[in-house]
């Protein structure tokens, strides 16, 4: 995954009448390569969370649409051209994930690298898929680093908030690992409830 800084949209106001932190949708994508015009997604996955803790799971291959298609290092995601011959295609992943993160706060480990490709994926698919608040935590990791002296990838953010993650690159363990160091980080920030996070995004 490129590590690209970015400050991603952030809520604009308060979800919740009484102010609590909004659910959020994790989000975290494998693909064949980092251009968003010449690569593909092969694997999502998506993590809810609600009140701190993970209350549902989902994740998916995605089905080449030409089985002479390449996917990419392998030896980073794994995944191999037989695992994605029996998955669901890309406008049928792409219309579940919809489904899953409507009405949330969409969260990614560099927020501009999944949400390019997907939103370049739903385009191309005529997916409907209406842009949500979305937050970074890649963005919010570096704020607390303005002198860039430490490493913000996710496999360090793990190892410095103790957060296991025993298969990296598989989509399914990243959006778990980042939905483990979100709370983290909202803490470091003083984000405790959705006014916090709104005011967090305006400064």
């Amino acid at each position: 995954m490129a590590d690209v800084d970015h400050r991603p949209d952030g809520p604009a106001d308060p979800p919740d009448p009484d102010g609590r932190l909004p659910v959020f949708s994790v989000v975290d994508i494998e693909t064949s390569g980092l251009s968003t015009r010449r690569h593909r997604i092969l694997q999502i996955a998506v993590a809810r969370v609600d009140g701190g803790v993970v209350v549902d799971e989902w994740s998916s291959l995605v089905r080449l649409r030409w089985p002479w298609q390449r996917v990419g290092p392998r030896r980073v995601h794994g995944i191999s051209r037989r695992e994605l011959r029996g998955a669901p295609d890309l406008a049928s992943v792409l219309t579940e994930f919809a489904a899953r993160t409507d009405g949330t706060v969409l969260v990614a480990h560099n927020m501009r690298f999944d949400w390019g490709f997907i939103e370049r994926a739903a385009r191309s698919n005529r997916v409907e898929l209406v842009p949500p608040p979305r937050v970074c935590t890649l963005w919010m990791s570096r704020r607390l680093d303005p002198d860039r002296e430490r490493s913000h990838r996710l496999a360090d953010l793990c190892d410095r908030y103790g957060v296991g993650n025993d298969r990296p690159h598989d989509a399914r363990f990243d959006a778990r690992a980042t939905a483990a160091v979100l709370p983290a980080l909202l803490a470091e920030h003083g984000v405790t409830d959705a006014h916090g996070l709104a005011a967090f995004y305006e400064r």
